[in-house]
């Protein structure tokens, strides 16, 4: 014998289905498909222009420490060399422009304002604080951004603490 319907069957949604509704609704209000603006995301474009430039003059700053390394030590070119090389295109990524350069041509202009310390073991380890620093101040600024530059910045933090593994692997 089949049970009887309940004695009032309410019209409309029932409270279950219109706070399910309600919370999805809030998640997808949340959510971004990336098609907007950069600056529509995270607050002025001004942090966003702060944010690039700055990643841009940090990479120039790692490679001319690359630069200072491979004047001194020109027997590491074939270990920092690629490195260098990376950080260039990070550099350009962030739209910075860095001459791409041999060791030798390191060489004949090093950076002015960076050195090499005494010893290969001291300068590899040196690059590698600054890579390992860089990457961390790079993960701590990408929250603060929104879409593509934080996808950047944030692979560029990848490679750069990569960087600081390879550059201490043969000091240890």
């Amino acid at each position: 014998m089949p049970y009887p319907p309940p004695p009032h069957v309410p019209s409309g949604p029932r409270r279950r289905s219109l706070l399910a509704s309600v919370a999805g609704g809030a998640l997808l209000a949340g959510c971004s498909d990336g098609t907007g603006t950069e600056e529509s995301t995270a607050g002025s474009p001004s942090v966003v222009e702060r944010t690039r430039v700055r990643a841009a003059r940090d990479s120039r700053g790692i490679v001319e420490r690359y630069d200072a390394v491979l004047a001194t030590y020109p027997a590491l070119a074939e270990r920092v060399g690629p490195l260098r090389a990376e950080a260039v295109r990070h550099a350009e990524a962030f739209g910075e422009t860095v001459a791409e350069s041999s060791p030798t041509a390191s060489q004949a202009s090093p950076a002015p304002s960076v050195t090499a310390p005494a010893t290969e073991k001291d300068a590899l380890a040196q690059l590698a604080a600054a890579e390992r620093a860089l990457a961390d101040r790079r993960a701590k600024a990408l929250l603060d951004v929104p879409g593509e530059l934080a996808r950047l910045l944030a692979s560029v933090a990848a490679a750069g603490a990569a960087h600081a593994y390879l550059l201490m692997e043969g000091v240890r």
